[in-house]
């Protein structure tokens, strides 16, 4: 009998192993694969159409994707400004911020988030929406292995056009498009800040309705573009769009 037990649990631990080396190759070679081309969906996106499907809803999905160089640098600093601003030095994670999160959450009700634009790239593309162990650990795993494998760019960029921007619509350009009726690479600096300014909660807080605190970011992120637009990491959208940028003058309260 004890032999027995013994097979099977190294049949079972044989088979675990298996499956872990599977995971890891299958999970390399697509991260490795989409270093190259546009992930042509996500996982949220499928769970958004079933959501749609479950409610009576017709199906609605509003995607197109853009190249880096050819997106406003308005929009891209907006972005950075709103979502991560040391998103060009950390590796991935930004301990401080989760730190301070941590300190908040403690204290208050509203609990505050401190994922950067790594973690939400990789829990994006990668994995489904959810708020389980397993999948803050497959983020965690995630984010390493884009942070090791893509180019801040890539990782910019790949963000960028998968981030949900609004109820069944994704990416800047889809973004662009449908409030705005121009391509993200003619955005003005309002225009950017805005988009950026829902990013948090999109299907609530997307144009035309926002709630008046999302203009109070908008003009938040309109008061720092000047510090961040001009930086070299935006340097190569300016050039390729044909934008003529300039200082941003925009007094908001916060």
């Amino acid at each position: 009998m004890k032999t027995t037990r013994t097979s099977l649990f190294s049949r079972l631990l044989h088979w675990i192993r298996v499956a872990v080396v599977i995971f890891v190759v299958a999970s390399v070679a697509i991260v490795l694969l989409y270093r190259f081309i546009p992930p042509p969906f996500t996982p949220l996106m499928v769970w958004r159409l079933a959501e749609q499907k479950l409610d009576g809803k017709p199906l609605h999905l509003e995607k197109s994707w853009k190249p880096y160089h050819k997106i406003s640098p308005y929009l891209t600093a907006a972005v950075v400004i709103s979502e991560d601003q040391e998103f060009f030095d950390h590796h991935g994670f930004d301990f401080d911020a989760i730190q301070s999160a941590m300190k908040h959450n403690e204290n208050h009700k509203h609990t505050v988030g401190a994922s950067t634009i790594s973690q939400q790239t990789a829990k994006n593309v990668f994995l489904w929406p959810d708020r389980s162990w397993l999948r803050k650990g497959l983020e965690v795993y995630f984010t390493i292995l884009i942070e090791l494998i893509w180019s801040k760019q890539r990782i910019l960029e790949v963000y960028l056009n998968e981030i949900e921007t609004g109820d069944g619509i994704y990416g800047v350009e889809a973004a662009s498009q449908h409030y705005f009726h121009r391509s993200s690479s003619a955005l003005s600096e309002e225009q950017a800040a805005l988009i950026a300014a829902t990013l948090p909660n999109p299907r609530k807080w997307a144009p035309p309705h926002s709630p008046s605190h999302v203009f109070r970011r908008q003009g938040w992120i309109l008061r720092q573009m000047p510090e961040f637009v001009g930086q070299k990491e935006f340097a190569s959208t300016s050039s390729a769009t044909g934008l003529n940028l300039r200082t941003v003058s925009f007094n908001n309260n916060p």
